[in-house]
């Protein structure tokens, strides 16, 4: 009988089968013999070679490796290993944080700016501030898909934080004239809030700007054109219309348009453009209107043509605007400095800061403060006001009103866990997912 031919034997049964291999035999039937024991067993076997002793090896290794949920290796691949953590725009960061400050410094002076030095630096931070933050929140919206995750995200970061500091300002406005308002329309933005609106918009028109052969300049002509009829307060279409092609133009950039900014001609060109703008906002601040900054009235408002001259005018304000905000980017610093984190938080300090001046407004505040001194002092508190405001306490105690979380407002949708129905509820907290300025 040969060793392919010998019967199993049941395991169960009181007499087992052991298979002996006796070193140096070459016939497998003469080295088999049976003995009483438990299981099969080798004894002494044959030496292996090199090859097999290494796959061997590599096959134990494999073997003890943890596994994931669905049992594969827990290795990673070469996909898995090619990722990275997306890593912040430094650059993006540090301009960010100055735009933020930019604005509350020239709100701060505002009511000081009939005095010459300050209506010339009013004048010239609203040459530029707001569309450079525009271009860069466009710039920064290029992933919005409109999905419903997205969408859900946008209405919690910019709509609801919308409605509840338009809240606090008209119960502001009625105690500080004593009642009501005629009209208490949440399509009216007070003061500040026009660019919550304005970004709400522009967000939800970017998978269309995304097909456009042309968008930039598509947006240029509907800003020009649009802009010569009456445009009303309502949703600040005013605002909307004029500051889309900024919008655009960030949404149509990329980060290798960035790196040309790095070049020496560029930022030598850049500093001549900002000494050639103040040298300009001099004489304009006492000619020109503000509304031509502003960005908020039709031209039909102006006291001339609304065609020929205010379209050539409204293209030259674009092209001081976009010159500047270049120029500003290429003066920036690409490295990490002491303020580059606080770029992550100019959504708390653009909502707060209008509830602090406010107040000021209000008080004898700039009563007193006037001048030189009043321009001063003006100034360090728009800067103080714009680092309190990135304080962690302070983000803290703002933080029910500027990133309401989604549970008391949204409900759960299509039998999915909350998590999974809101997915991120703080967008802009985390420091290290960078999104849009405001």
């Amino acid at each position: 009988m040969s060793v392919d031919e010998i019967p199993s034997v049941s395991p169960t049964r009181a007499t087992r089968h052991r298979i002996r291999v006796h070193p140096g035999s070459t016939d497998r039937r003469s080295s088999v013999r049976h003995v009483r024991s438990g299981t099969p067993e080798v004894e002494n076997p044959p030496p292996r070679d090199p090859e097999s002793l290494v796959a061997s090896s590599m096959t134990r290794m494999e073997s003890l490796r943890p596994k994931d949920e669905r049992g594969a290796s827990a290795r990673p691949g070469p996909s898995q290993a090619s990722k990275k953590t997306p890593v912040r725009d430094s650059r993006l960061d540090n301009a960010k944080f100055i735009l933020i400050a930019l604005v509350v410094i020239g709100h701060a002076i505002e009511p000081v700016s009939d005095y010459g030095p300050a209506s010339a630096l009013y004048y010239w931070i609203y040459f530029f501030h707001m569309p450079a933050f525009i271009m860069i929140s466009g710039y920064l919206s290029r992933s919005f898909d409109a999905s419903s995750t997205r969408v859900e995200k946008l209405v919690l970061t910019v709509a609801v934080p919308y409605l509840i500091f338009w809240t606090i300002h008209q119960g502001f406005y009625a105690i500080e004239r004593g009642g009501l308002p005629d009209s208490l329309s949440i399509l009216k933005p007070t003061w500040t809030l026009w660019f919550l609106v304005a970004l709400f918009l522009w967000r939800l028109s970017v998978p269309l700007w995304k097909r456009l052969r042309w968008p930039v300049a598509t947006a240029v002509i509907i800003s020009l054109f649009a802009a010569t009829t009456d445009l009303s307060s309502t949703l600040s279409m005013g605002r909307v219309v004029s500051l889309l092609p900024f919008f655009v133009l960030g949404l149509s950039l990329r980060r290798e348009h960035f790196d040309h900014l790095d070049r020496l001609w560029v930022r030598v060109s850049a500093v001549l453009v900002l000494a050639a703008t103040t040298l300009l906002a001099l004489p304009i601040s006492g000619d020109f209107s503000r509304e031509w900054v502003f960005w908020r009235d039709s031209l039909i408002d102006r006291d001339i043509d609304p065609l020929m001259p205010s379209v050539g005018i409204r293209l030259l304000f674009m092209g001081i605007a976009l010159a500047m905000t270049f120029a500003v980017l290429a003066l920036t610093p690409k490295r990490r400095t002491w303020f580059t984190s606080l770029g992550a938080y100019t959504l708390f300090v653009y909502l707060g800061h209008s509830v602090v001046l406010l107040v000021f407004k209000a008080s004898p505040w700039y009563d007193v403060l006037t001048g030189a001194s009043g321009l001063a002092v003006n100034v360090a508190l728009g800067i103080a006001l714009t680092l309190l405001l990135c304080t962690p306490w302070v983000r803290k105690c703002m933080r029910w009103a500027v990133e309401p979380r989604p549970t008391w407002l949204l409900g759960q949708g299509d039998g999915e866990p909350d998590e999974k129905a809101t997915g991120s509820t703080r967008a802009g907290t985390d420091p290290k997912s960078q999104k849009a300025p405001v």
